[in-house]
């Protein structure tokens, strides 16, 4: 349409009777005359708009699909960044129970033996001086530490320290074939001595060649002069083989209480008890396991009661037997004393 003066007229004109119907509709509220034309043009005009609506939602969708595409990847991100973390702190946590649990374990037997230690923690297994069964802890010379010194945790005998830097040590482990422990029996004083045998039972030689010594025996360390290398009392292991008496020593294998495959916090004796605390350390003795026992009655009128019935049979013709022995003669044919001789009467 060209931009003329009867184009500029016809404009407002349509202006004017659009606010004129637009105000009839506003007033006439619910009653107004407009209704009939504006049911008549939705009916018209209603197909038209769905049909348009259905071309035009799918992009629309996808658009805004586009739009939230970016903050729906961020939200996914963000939850599995803190799903991760919430993992991580729950296998922390439970890593850290463990040690904690490790830790009132180390403190019971100190406790127990009367040891003042210092806690450390494996970093390193294996250490320079190429030794086969030794690791390395967190703890050195700065913390009190120095050579030939106990090693414990939990369960009992770790090893002894062999050498110490500013904050580090190494410790020789207990099943090293280089490693060797004074031992004495729970209950007893014979004494012995230990040494590793790598992943194998410790081999202990008891002094005593004619000891009696069974399985489930357990030892414990029994101590150094001065303490060094080896405090007394700590728990070694339980006897688990015995070999046959020997002429001058007594040959036994012991599975030793810590395992050295599953090494973690440790304590390392810096003051050695006052006394011997003898068996104090070892863990409560396992009740003995009562051996059943197997009663069989025999039912009447069986084979068993017809047996007993042939024994008591003879039974009795023994005793007949017996008591006419005993009126005539003894067993030996002997006239028996006061009775009658063969051959001969009573008068």
């Amino acid at each position: 349409m060209r931009d003329t003066r009867e184009s500029r007229v016809l404009l407002l004109l349509l202006i004017t009777i659009s606010f004129a119907l637009i105000t009839v509709d506003i007033r006439g509220g619910d009653d107004s005359p407009l209704d009939a034309t504006k049911r008549g043009a939705a009916a018209a005009l209603g197909p038209v708009e769905n049909g348009v609506a259905d071309v035009v939602d799918p992009v629309g969708n996808a658009i805004e699909a586009v739009r939230e595409s970016g903050d729906r990847h961020g939200r996914i991100a963000e939850l599995q960044r803190q799903n991760a973390e919430l993992k991580q702190r729950l296998g922390s946590d439970d890593r850290n129970r463990a040690r904690a649990a490790e830790l009132d374990r180390i403190l019971g037997n100190a406790g127990a033996g009367r040891y003042g230690i210092k806690g450390a923690q494996v970093i390193a297994i294996g250490a320079a001086q190429g030794l086969s069964w030794t690791v390395t802890i967190d703890a050195g010379s700065d913390d009190g530490l120095e050579r030939d010194m106990t090693v414990l945790n939990g369960d009992g005998l770790v090893g002894r320290i062999t050498t110490v830097g500013p904050s580090t040590a190494t410790v020789l482990l207990a099943n090293d074939p280089e490693f060797t422990v004074g031992t004495r029996l729970e209950k007893t004083s014979e004494l012995g001595f230990a040494t590793g045998q790598g992943d194998r039972p410790m081999k202990v030689e008891l002094l005593n060649g004619k000891l009696k010594v069974q399985k489930g025996d357990r030892l414990v360390t029994f101590g150094s002069h001065g303490s060094r290398p080896f405090v007394p009392g700590v728990p070694i292991g339980v006897v688990s083989s015995v070999e046959p008496v020997g002429d001058v020593t007594r040959t036994v294998y012991v599975e030793p209480y810590a395992s050295f495959t599953r090494l973690d916090i440790l304590g390392v004796v810096v003051q050695p008890p006052r006394d011997d605390p003898r068996d104090a350390v070892l863990p409560p003795a396992p009740k003995a396991t009562p051996t059943p026992t197997v009663t069989v009655t025999v039912p009447p009128g069986g084979e068993g009661a017809e047996g007993a019935g042939g024994g008591e049979a003879e039974g009795e013709a023994g005793a007949g037997a017996g008591a006419g022995a005993g009126a005539g003669e003894d067993p030996a044919g002997e006239p028996a004393a006061g009775g009658p001789a063969a051959g001969e009467d009573g008068n």
